[in-house]
């Protein structure tokens, strides 16, 4: 199998590597592509060191089966014909996709089905909020149905990005040392605050990343679902967390639901609170599940079940999920 990745130089790009080596995904090559900037440096891969090449409108991709693309929006909009005419099947980390009605979006635990009718030779990964949301989801919706989800989310600056996650720390380090504060990456300084805005904003008052949670999670579920999302910047490294009310239809026992999430796929339940036991971004970092806790019947609505959630962005929000899109084409016998 030749596999590629564009915007290998990049935070998920590097994931990507790690990813693939870690799950012995079956590569008999590997090819790296990257802008003008990151083309001729190398990066070593199960012991070899393989060279970037520049992605171009040429015939690179010929022969190629399938390609791990997350290298922003615009690129991947403008190179998607280019990376798939020849039959390579393209796993777009950007949101450049998402909503397109012919192209599907998966999260492997929820609905690996939908990649399976791909009319243009692509599948999106949703946004990694989104992913870590429905992984949990799931696991309510196969008791009774989820009608109304409301989360708020706790994003790590991992989610903006290898560039953000630098500005993090020299910010920190800046403040403690009486410095001025560089502020490149985010509206305000993240170090020692919260900034309740992610992307932009739009008409309706949310912002495109909370609106993303709503039409991601209807697309995925297929049906009406409603999310009503609050995302904010916290001074966290990697992991986002978020804290969900999800209204089934029928009350469910708070014990059936522990046993759900336990046993749910891709997900790991950490939820002692007479131990102090509950998912912390600090020490989840790098690791693949979904962990949740804090489980509880919301204390007004008896449908409503309470809990929180913690996930790596750039793992399973990003490189893990397109991995594991992959490794379901193999087990289909889509990829050979």
């Amino acid at each position: 199998m030749r596999v590629a990745i564009v915007g290998a130089s990049g935070a998920v790009g590097q994931e990507f590597l790690r990813v693939l080596d870690e799950r012995n995904f079956p590569i008999d090559e590997l090819v790296l592509f990257g802008s003008s900037r990151s083309a001729g440096s190398s990066f070593k891969f199960r012991g070899k060191d393989i060279v970037v090449k520049q992605l171009q409108h040429n015939d690179d991709f010929k022969g190629i089966d399938v390609a791990f693309v997350s290298a922003g929006g615009s690129t991947s909009e403008e190179y998607a014909e280019t990376i798939t005419k020849y039959g390579c099947i393209m796993i777009d980390n950007s949101s450049a996709f998402r909503m397109d009605p012919q192209v599907p979006l998966v999260v492997p635990e929820v609905n690996p089905e939908d990649a399976l009718v791909r009319p243009k030779g692509i599948i999106a990964n949703p946004n990694c909020s989104t992913i870590m949301m429905i992984v949990a989801l799931k696991a309510l919706n196969d008791l009774s149905p989820v009608k109304n989800v409301q989360v708020s989310t706790y994003q790590a600056a991992s989610g903006a990005g290898a560039a953000a996650m630098a500005e993090l720390t020299e910010q920190y380090r800046q403040v403690l040392a009486g410095e001025p504060v560089t502020v490149n990456k985010f509206a305000y300084q993240l170090a020692y605050n919260l900034i309740p805005h992610i992307d932009i904003f739009k008409e309706s008052g949310y912002t495109k990343e909370e609106e993303k949670m709503f039409y991601e999670t209807r697309k995925m579920f297929h049906n009406d679902i409603n999310v009503s999302a609050t995302c904010v910047r916290v001074p966290a490294l990697r992991c986002h967390s978020e804290a969900i009310w999800a209204e089934t239809e029928q009350a469910l026992d708070i014990e059936t639901v522990r046993n759900a999430f336990a046993n749910g796929k891709g997900l790991v339940l950490m939820d002692d609170p007479a131990k102090k036991e509950y998912p912390m971004p600090l020490f989840l970092s790098g690791k693949d599940p979904v962990y949740v806790g804090r489980v509880r019947k919301d204390i007004a609505n008896p449908k409503v079940t309470v809990f929180w959630v913690v996930g790596d962005q750039i793992k399973k929000g990003a490189a893990l999920n397109a991995v594991q899109i992959a490794e379901y084409l193999v087990e289909q016998g889509v990829l050979k």
